[in-house]
């Protein structure tokens, strides 16, 4: 399987850049095809801009490349901090300037826009792994959980990935080490179970 991952988080030393290896290696253990993305790293830039919103629209070959290994991934894993309640900004302008339409989405004929639109990507399971300073109870009872809401039905449940999963760490500002070391077994495990050795 093709597998594009997105990582979204500034520190190299953070529990979000060890998720991300931990993924890496247990997909490519399996034998499955990565393409891995660290957008801080790769310095990609978040605005959309105006001459970008056609769905015909030139786009920059970096943009367009992101583009193309999206629509031709099996799988998507996403991978961010928990920031009021939001992916970082760089992940929004990923997803204003990535999932976009004729790659991820299409409306109908005789819809202008107004409907609700076909899924198009081809991947039929997403995972996004989120790290968190909230207590769970509190995410959900005074904050409602959006990143649920945002990446299972506003993203991938509008472009047509049905099998998804979430898994949040937290609270990662008071974890030790062990619990880190368990979160990264967890994260193993996870991968191991959704994307099993190729046959």
């Amino acid at each position: 399987m093709r597998i594009s991952i997105i990582l979204a988080h500034p520190d190299k030393a953070s529990l979000n850049h060890a998720i991300a290896s931990t993924v890496v290696e247990q997909l490519e253990k399996n034998g499955h095809g990565v393409s891995f993305h660290d957008l801080y790293a790769e310095n990609f830039g978040p605005l959309l801009v105006r001459e970008e919103i056609p769905k015909d629209a030139v786009l920059p070959e970096s943009v367009k490349n992101h583009c193309e290994e999206v629509r031709q991934a099996d799988g998507i894993i996403v991978i961010h901090p928990n920031w009021w309640g939001q992916p970082p900004a760089v992940l929004k302008g990923w997803i204003d300037r990535v999932i976009r339409p004729g790659i991820a989405y299409e409306f109908l004929e005789g819809d202008s826009g107004e409907g609700v639109p076909k899924g198009l990507l081809k991947a039929e399971t997403a995972v996004v792994f989120n790290t968190s300073n909230t207590l769970p109870e509190r995410e959900q009872q005074i904050f409602g959980d959006p990143l649920e809401t945002i990446w299972r039905n506003c993203i991938f449940g509008l472009c047509g990935v049905g099998n998804f999963h979430r898994r949040t760490f937290s609270t990662v500002v008071t974890s030790t080490e062990s619990e880190r070391k368990q979160w990264l077994e967890e994260t193993r495990a996870l991968i191991d179970r959704i994307f099993p050795e190729a046959e």
